[in-house]
């Protein structure tokens, strides 16, 4: 019987000066339903971080009837969620600064770019480390949406064709662009584009093409005018529990970091490149017209964008740094192509690996 018990004291204190890993399964929450781009990348990270533990950490995805995006910073705060996708915009108090990328939401030409640069720059943005450490978390990078177009009612094929029409805004760049050109931005929540295009209150929206199908424009809108105008890109798609990350050792960091960075442009090729492709295949099958605007209005849309961008960057260092950051990974992407799987590794060389996960997050 002693014999017994000094062999298992012995296996565990072997197991402990190892460091054998303790498994571990993860509450996390997507906050959005399964049709969302933010849940496919929440499956996604799941399978990921089986692998990249080697089955000793996985995840357990917790649905939005029980951690909506209103919840997010509770959950992570209370414990009910480990980690969480917590939108900086929507809780803009907490993330002034956090915040600033997306006032340059103009400069979204390239989807993977933008979330790769709001990746690099939550990272190395010292107040917006202060920012998410204030809000008990711990940022592990961004994802990107397609890039907006006019979602309209009535045709927009020149820039004096948007005087006086009514656009749904989501948010202060997309407003600035709309009444430069003389239309009236209007703020209203994207659920009620369809209501609201459908009654005539607003003749159209600025947003996302995947629009069409996921709050069904296409059954209300009569037109598509592919003029660029930004993206979505201010995300924190793996937000960490401080009370969770601290408890990590530096290997088990390193295996979640490495999942959550494979899940990051997950999100950006759902986003901004599958559900696109299926909402612009529904526009071809109906009787929608897809307008490509004259070279003048492009023209003047890209030069509002510019100005605007430059004097956010005039006003605002972090505006600058955020947009020398787009200006770095437009470069990387157009080098390596829209491969998620290919960014990632790069993401991982050129953000990840100089990251000292000894006291990051701390």
């Amino acid at each position: 019987m002693r014999r017994h018990v000094n062999l298992m004291v012995a296996a565990t204190v072997t197991m402990l000066a190892g460091g054998a890993a303790i498994a571990q399964d993860l509450r996390v929450a997507p906050a959005a339903p399964p049709v969302h781009p933010a849940y496919y990348m929440y499956e996604r990270f799941a399978e990921f971080l089986t692998e990249e533990s080697g089955g000793t950490m996985t995840a357990t995805i917790i649905g939005p009837e029980v951690v909506a995006l209103p919840q997010v910073k509770d959950a992570l705060q209370s414990g009910l969620a480990n980690i969480g996708n917590a939108l900086p915009l929507y809780f803009a108090a907490d993330f002034p600064e956090t915040g600033v990328a997306g006032d340059l939401a103009l400069l979204g030409r390239n989807s993977y770019a933008m979330g790769l640069a709001m990746t690099d720059f939550g990272v190395n943005c010292a107040p917006c480390q202060a920012e998410f450490k204030q809000f008990g978390s711990v940022f592990l990078g961004a994802g990107s949406s397609d890039v907006y177009v006019l979602l309209t009612t009535t045709p927009v094929r020149t820039a004096e064709d948007l005087q006086g029409l009514r656009l749904r805004s989501g948010g202060a760049p997309y407003s600035r662009w709309a009444e430069h050109f003389g239309a009236t931005p209007v703020n209203i929540a994207v659920g009620d584009t369809f209501e609201a295009m459908s009654q005539g209150t607003i003749d159209g929206s600025m947003g996302s093409i995947v629009d069409m199908l996921s709050y069904r424009l296409v059954d209300v809108a009569k037109y598509v005018t592919l003029v660029p105008l930004g993206t979505y890109h201010v995300t924190s798609n793996f937000t960490v529990a401080a009370e969770t990350w601290n408890a990590m050792s530096v290997e088990d960091r390193t295996v979640l970091v490495a999942a959550a960075n494979r899940g990051d442009t997950q999100l950006t090729d759902r986003w901004a490149i599958q559900l696109p492709q299926e909402a612009n295949d529904a526009v071809a099958a109906s009787s929608i017209e897809v307008i490509t605007p004259d070279e003048a209005f492009l023209k003047a849309s890209d030069d509002f964008a510019a100005a605007d961008v430059a004097e956010r960057e005039a006003a605002n260092p972090l505006a600058k740094q955020f947009a020398d950051t787009v200006e770095k990974w437009t470069a990387i992407v157009d080098e390596v192509g829209d491969d998620p799987v290919a960014l990632a590794a790069r993401a991982q060389d050129e953000i990840w690996s100089k990251v000292d996960l000894t006291t990051y997050g701390n």
